[in-house]
């Protein structure tokens, strides 16, 4: 498990999370779940990437 929530950005470990997992079933992950910053999301027809300044570019 990954050490931060990337839908709503607190400790992945703290909480209930069910609700972050239905969402990001149709969404984008808006934080970066290595470090917790917000990233640079872009969605597209085709899909999205999300950008973190730290740990580089996720796709999906």
């Amino acid at each position: 498990m990954t050490p931060y929530c990337d839908h709503c950005g607190l400790p992945a470990g703290e909480g209930e999370h069910a609700s972050c997992r239905a969402a990001r079933a149709m969404e984008p992950p808006r934080y970066c779940s290595r470090c917790r910053r917000r990233m640079v999301v872009q969605v597209t027809p085709l899909g999205w990437s999300a950008r973190c300044v730290e740990h580089g570019t996720l796709t999906g």
